[in-house]
Formats: structure tokens, sequence, C-alpha cells
């Protein structure tokens, strides 16, 4: 049996983490990404390795567009060296940040620019060069938000690039689909991790509000998403396509 290889972008931590390590539970190799903590990466390849299964490690910023042809010479290296292969299954657009920005009247264009370039440009731009390195009947997975669907103050600009990829998805998923790959999204509800600079997980007062407006009235957790992202690169869920999927608990229902 082929052995089968998931590429994690921003793996090193919050939900990239469980998703790579939920991805070795389902008995695929994962190569892994990070930014600024190579540490945190280590740590979670060498966790994976431990369930059984290969890792791998580079470092990569989405945002850096000129520098896409660089990471994905790189790629192709650790393909080639770790894997003895020269191509992959699935890619999961996860790498991301966001800002804190008052309102819409105050975003500056730089803002506006490093939030494209993060959600959007760079996940297009990725995601086509390394269409000739994934595996035919593979998938993508690319995360967004549950703010697609909600509003919260001080996230139209983040909210409107993920709303970008999830149009993107729907493409994708048509144009790939003869490859027969499949293309989703997942779009997490509101999660407690350190994303915002730990907005939500730094506020009691915001965590009581979101519990009292979602249906199962608890805070999301890491663990509530990388699940769902490991199973859309099982083959149970091969016919599942151009969907978007909100983990959210059933916020605002």
């Amino acid at each position: 049996m082929t052995r089968k290889i998931a590429l994690v972008t921003g793996g090193s931590r919050g939900l990239g983490r469980d998703m790579a390590l939920r991805l070795a539970q389902k008995g695929i190799d994962v190569i892994l990404t990070y930014h600024t903590q190579p540490e945190k990466a280590l740590a979670v390849a060498a966790e994976i390795e431990t369930r059984g299964q290969k890792a791998a490690v580079l470092p990569f910023n989405v945002g850096a567009i000129a520098e896409l042809n660089t990471f994905v010479s790189a790629l192709q290296t650790v393909l080639k060296n770790t894997f003895a292969t020269d191509k992959f299954d699935f890619l999961v657009n996860n790498a991301g940040m966001n800002l804190v920005i008052p309102s819409f009247a105050e975003t500056t264009e730089d803002q506006f620019d490093t939030l494209l370039n993060i959600h959007f440009k760079g996940v297009f731009f990725l995601t086509q060069k390394l269409l000739l390195l994934l595996n035919d009947n593979g998938g993508i997975v690319n995360i967004s938000t549950g703010l697609t669907r909600l509003t919260f103050p001080g996230s139209a600009t983040y909210a409107s690039m993920k709303a970008g990829i999830e149009v993107l998805t729907r493409y994708l998923a048509k144009e790939l689909g003869p490859r027969g790959i499949n293309v989703n999204v997942v779009a997490p509800g509101a999660i407690a991790t350190d994303f915002s600079g730990g907005r939500l997980k730094n506020t009691p007062q915001l965590q009581e509000h979101l519990k009292s407006v979602t249906a199962i009235p608890r805070i999301g957790q890491p663990e509530d998403i990388g699940g769902v992202v490991a199973f859309l690169c099982t083959p149970e869920a091969k016919w599942v396509n151009a969907q978007r999927i909100e983990v959210s608990g059933g916020l605002q229902l």
C-alpha cells in the first residue's frame, strides 16, 4: 500500500499542530511548515514519528509571495530525500495570522495588503505552484473562518480574505475534479488559541458571551478541528467536494 503524504502549512502550533497529529493518526505522513518557531515544529514532527509516521519540517512564510518558488524547491528536496518520491497527496492551507483592527474605517492599506498576501494571494499562488506536485486522487483542505458567515467588529478585512478562499475552493473543486482531487473548506468557529494575539483565549467576558450564543455552550479547542481536516484526507471523504464545513458547535444559529 502506497504511503500518503500531507503538507500542512502552519503546522507547528494551534490548529495546525492538531491537524498534523490527527493526520498522522490516520496513517498519513506529514510535512509541516513553521514561520518563527522551529523548535515547536520539530516537537510536532517528533510526536508524529512516535506514532509510526514519517515527518519533515520546513520554514515558510505564506505572505512572502516572492519566496514561493524557493519554498517549492525546498519541498521537492524534502520529498525526494525524506520520502523517496516527487509528489504528495494532500495540501492543507492552514498558515495564517490576524491583525486586531478596531474597525473597517481604521484599516490601513498596509494592514489590508498583509492580510491579503497571507490569506488569499499566498494561498492562491502556493496552491497553483503545487498542482504539479499533487497526486491525482488527492485532496486540498482550505482553512477559513466562521467569520465569513457571522460578523464581529474588527474582522472585516480578515473575513473578506477568507470569503475569497471559500469562492476559490469551489472553482478549484470544479477544475481539479477530473484529476480526482476533492477540495473543501473547514471553517472553525470560536477557538481558544493564540490567534489574534490570544484575544479570545485571554478575554473571559468574550468567552462567556460566545458560550451564551452557541448551541453547545462552550469555547472550541484545537482538538475540535484537526479531526475534521484529517477526515477530509481519507478515502471515506472522497465524495465530499466543494463543501464549507463549519466547526463551531452551532454558533449563532
